[in-house]
C-alpha cells in the first residue's frame, strides 16, 4: 500500500534514514525539521500518515499533535526519547495512534506504518443507536450519554477507553483477546494498535480500581487478553 508520508524529525540523519526505508516500501516521503514546518505542510498538502518526533524546535511534537487533532483524524506515529508511562499516556491522550521509543528499528517502524495505513478508514462509521446502560457490580456504562459511573462517582474516559470498557461491560466474565478489543476500537474512526489496548487498560485501572496495582475489576488473563469481572 503506497502512501504519501510526512516525516517531522529535526535530526537530519534520522530523517534521511526514515526516508530511505519508507521510499523502499514504495511511499512518497516529505521531510521537515521543525514543528511549525510540519503544521504548514500538513495544511498545504495533507499526507496519508505523519511520523512525528516529540522533541522538535519552534513547535514540539506534542503541540503539533494537539493542533492536528482539532483539524484531522490523520494517523500519527510518534517517535520519542521520552519513555516514561506518563509521557506515553500524554501522547496517546493528545491523539497519537502509535508510538516508538528511541532508539528504534527502522524495519519495525515501516511495519508499524503498514499497520496504521491498513487500518485507516476514510471516515467514521455512522453512530450506533443508543444502547441501554450496562451495569456490572458498582460500575455502570451508559453508551447513549458516553457516561461511566464507578461506585457512585463519575469517571472521565477518552473515546478509546470508553469503547474498550463498553465492549467488556457488554459481556462481563467473557475474556476478550487484544485483537478482539482492537476491532471494537477501530469503530471510533481512529487508528489503534495492540500496544494501545494495553495502555488504555492501564489507564482505566487508574480510574475504576480501588488499587490499580491489584485490580479486581479489569483483569488480565495471561496469554489471552482481558476480562471485566462479573463478581467485583
Amino acid at each position: 500500500m503506497s502512501a504519501h508520508i510526512l516525516v517531522a524529525e529535526d535530526d537530519e540523519k534520522q530523517a534521511q534514514l526514515l526516508r530511505v526505508y519508507l521510499e523502499h516500501e514504495g511511499h512518497s516521503v516529505t521531510v521537515v525539521h521543525d514543528g511549525r514546518a510540519a503544521l504548514e505542510e500538513l495544511r498545504r498538502d495533507p499526507p496519508h500518515l505523519l511520523v512525528l518526533d516529540v522533541m522538535m524546535p519552534k513547535v514540539d511534537g506534542l503541540d503539533v499533535c494537539r493542533i492536528l487533532r482539532r483539524e484531522s483524524d490523520l494517523p500519527v506515529l510518534m517517535l520519542t526519547a521520552r519513555c516514561t508511562e506518563d509521557d506515553l499516556l500524554l501522547g496517546l491522550d493528545l491523539g497519537a495512534d502509535d508510538y516508538m521509543s528511541k532508539p528504534y528499528s527502522p524495519r519495525e517502524l515501516t511495519a508499524r506504518v503498514r499497520t496504521l495505513l491498513r487500518r485507516a478508514r476514510p471516515s467514521a462509521p455512522p453512530a450506533p443507536e443508543a444502547d441501554p446502560t450496562l451495569t456490572v457490580g458498582g460500575l455502570s456504562v451508559d453508551p447513549s450519554r458516553h457516561e461511566v459511573i464507578c461506585d457512585g462517582t463519575s469517571v472521565d474516559c477518552t473515546p478509546g477507553e470508553f469503547r474498550l470498557l463498553e465492549t467488556l461491560a457488554a459481556q462481563p466474565g467473557r475474556v476478550f483477546t487484544r485483537e478482539q478489543i482492537l476491532g471494537q476500537l477501530h469503530g471510533t474512526g481512529r487508528y489503534f494498535t495492540v500496544r494501545t489496548v494495553d495502555t488504555h487498560v492501564m489507564n482505566l485501572r487508574r480510574k475504576i480500581e480501588p488499587d490499580p496495582a491489584r485490580p479486581v475489576r479489569l483483569l488480565t488473563v495471561y496469554g489471552v487478553g482481558y476480562v471485566l469481572s462479573d463478581t467485583a
